[in-house]
């Protein structure tokens, strides 16, 4: 989940599953593995998921905080209280709070909630935020309104993601069809 989070930065999913496939083939899918394979070697692992150099950098900087702040482990690190380790994270080289936050919420089961390009997009159609809003100011409509719950952030999320992918496109919406259509005027 982690590498996911890291990889998905600026690309498509289907570019990132090449790259997991060769760090699993190459049994480098682990905190210690990444950390020890060279970086060249990883860069090349990686290249499917595009800015491959700056991804590589960024794998290497977040096991190297696993390693030296939580000893390597996972369970550790998520036993962090979350507003402590949400910090962290965002102290580490190339993780903003889009990629902290999913690691928090996906791998580590902390109730925060993943503002995410269609997230801002469907809000800012329906006139529920504005296109100017801050991530911390949509991260946080949502977390006033169902506080510690991971489950609803969790479901919210993916529910969103399928809007946005099916729906709510970039280029062209198809707002008739879409299952948030008819709130559409209420918004605004």
């Amino acid at each position: 989940m982690i590498v996911d989070a890291i990889l998905t930065q600026n690309t498509s999913w289907r570019n990132v599953e090449r790259a997991i496939a060769n760090l699993r083939a190459s049994r480098l899918l682990t905190p210690a593995g990444i950390r020890k394979v060279p970086l060249r070697r990883l860069e090349r692992l990686i290249r499917s998921s595009g800015y491959f150099r700056q991804k590589a950098r960024k794998l290497k900087a977040f096991c190297d905080f696993l390693q030296r702040k939580h000893r390597g482990s996972l369970r550790n690190m998520f036993a962090t209280p979350t507003i402590l380790l949400r910090e962290k994270l965002l102290g580490i080289f190339g993780i903003g709070p889009e990629t902290g936050d999913s690691i928090l919420l996906y791998a580590g089961g902390h109730a925060v909630f993943v503002v995410d390009a269609y997230t801002k997009r469907i809000l800012t159609r329906h006139g529920w935020a504005n296109a100017k809003s801050k991530y911390e100011e949509i991260r946080w409509m949502f977390e006033r309104q169902f506080p510690g719950d991971v489950h609803r952030f969790n479901e919210f999320h993916a529910l969103i993601v399928n809007a946005g992918k099916n729906y709510c496109t970039a280029q062209r919406p198809r707002c008739d069809e879409c299952p948030l259509g008819r709130y559409l005027e209420e918004g605004r």
